[in-house]
């Protein structure tokens, strides 16, 4: 059973240490961007991705390992994490060139992803 306390507390010491990792990776967009706000999403056994938002529009993707791990990350962070990314959330979102002649170019006439 002391195997068994090991092992479990050796996971939850590495799960810590990349919570802080992904906080302190949050914490550095948002002071580069004017501050950020967040949106965990579960992303089944690849674990769930943060997106994040800064003030400035730009955004951002980090993903964790285990959504605990993400959640964990962005509380300790402190931005503010929204449900759901739509809305006024969403909005926030500047898209560039690159977005609009990559992602939606395909279907008006532009290069494709290739």
């Amino acid at each position: 059973m002391a195997d068994t306390q090991q092992v479990d507390a050796k996971a939850a010491e590495k799960a810590d240490r990349k919570a802080a990792k992904l906080a302190k990776q949050i914490g550095a967009f948002s002071k580069a961007h004017g501050g950020a706000e967040g949106q965990v999403a579960y992303l089944g056994q690849r674990g769930a991705r943060i997106a994040l938002v800064g003030e400035d529009g730009e955004w951002g993707n980090l993903v964790a390992p285990t959504y605990d791990i993400a959640q964990k990350a962005v509380e300790k962070s402190g931005i503010t994490v929204h449900e759901d990314f739509d809305g006024e959330f969403a909005a926030k979102v500047r898209t560039g060139r690159y977005e609009w002649t990559r992602m939606a170019g395909i279907q008006v006439g532009g290069p494709s992803n290739t």
